[in-house]
């Protein structure tokens, strides 16, 4: 009898104290969560990764029930970027998308990813789902103009990063970028400076040829060749 009332009272007890830690909202989840952040505000990237780690493998209902868990996988994606981990940001960042779809937070961090890969391209169409999402997201405008510039589509990019000084004027990530673009869209080794270019060699060719093979004699020119002939 003592057994089963001791047993009974185990039970009653756990009862009790699982819905308190769900009503004062901790869990170890949150209490890994909590930690990976500090971790990240101190500069420990892999400490911050193994807590948001072990903050994945436990119970995560409570992080869900608000935004920590959105924050959780955005934020260990971009520590494991700070890391050189592109691999595996990638990874963190894609799992997030899976729950969170309309995130444009985890979508720039995800083109941000790509971005320190190289792929420049797929950068862009990240950071298109981030402001088709939230058209208002000026991090998001800049952040493809650089991608632009990445993929060499100067006119493009000048056109992100107007649109950004549109939402935030003087911004000065904006403005520094679209000078580059506009740089760049200038330089002599530009697409549309080198397509000019063969143009004109082109042109120049084509007169060159048209001239010494192709234009009329003058009247001069043919009597000359005909007393040249009777000689």
């Amino acid at each position: 009898m003592k057994f089963r009332y001791i047993v009974t009272l185990c039970a009653l007890c756990l009862c009790i104290i699982q819905p308190a830690l769900a009503a004062t909202g901790r869990d170890n989840a949150t209490d890994d969560y909590n930690l990976g952040e500090i971790a990240i505000s101190a500069g420990q990237y892999d400490k911050a990764v193994e807590y948001f780690d072990q903050a994945l493998s436990e119970n995560t209902t409570l992080l869900a029930s608000g935004d920590a868990l959105m924050y959780l996988y955005k934020d260990k994606a971009g520590a494991l970027t700070d890391l050189g981990r592109y691999d595996e940001a990638l990874k963190t960042v894609d799992a997030g998308l899976i729950q969170f779809k309309n995130n444009s937070g985890l979508w720039n961090n995800k083109g941000y990813v790509l971005y320190k890969m190289g792929r420049y391209s797929d950068a862009v169409d990240a950071y298109d789902h981030a402001v088709t999402i939230d058209p208002t997201y000026v991090k998001g405008w800049i952040n493809k103009g650089n991608a632009l510039i990445g993929a060499g589509r100067y006119q493009d990019a000048a056109d992100a990063f107007n649109k950004a000084l549109t939402l935030d004027p003087g911004n000065k990530d904006a403005t520094d970028g679209l000078a580059q673009a506009q740089k760049g869209g200038l330089s002599f080794f530009s697409p549309t400076i080198i397509a000019l270019i063969l143009i004109l060699i082109i042109v120049a060719g084509g007169a060159v040829w048209y001239v010494k093979f192709r234009r009329p004699e003058t009247k001069e020119q043919s009597e000359k060749k005909s007393r040249e002939n009777k000689k």
